[in-house]
């Protein structure tokens, strides 16, 4: 069965380009807030989320610390724009697994989430 990613981020033309890049391997959701990311994960078997940090409303982190109380067990992999660096190294040891710098290459963020689903 095909993997599901949850991509968050308030850019929608971030949104097209990460699924252009994942749809030809994976399903994927599309969410423009954190709100809406945990509404997807409600309604979807998510099996791994791509976020990003800095979004108006519920930030990146918060929505993170929301993800981590229900659904612990997916993968999470923050974009960031490279400002915001010191967030993402807080959230890999709250427990995300990886973050990518944006604006990243396509392969780049191919390989990271391959080799996040070969530890599965």
């Amino acid at each position: 069965m095909q993997k599901c990613i949850l991509v968050v981020d308030d850019d929608a033309m971030n949104l097209r380009r990460t699924k252009i890049i994942l749809e030809k391997q994976y399903r994927v959701v599309l969410a423009e807030s954190g709100e809406k990311a945990l509404e997807k994960l409600e309604s979807n078997e998510i099996d791994l989320i791509l976020l990003d940090i800095e979004m108006p409303g519920m930030n990146g982190m918060e929505t993170f610390e929301h993800i981590k109380e229900r659904y612990d067990e997916i993968p999470v992999i923050f974009l960031t724009a490279s400002g915001y660096e010191d967030d993402v190294k807080s959230a890999i040891r709250l427990g995300a697994v990886n973050y990518l710098k944006k604006p990243f290459l396509p392969q780049e963020l191919i390989n990271r989430i391959a080799k996040e689903f070969e530890k599965k």
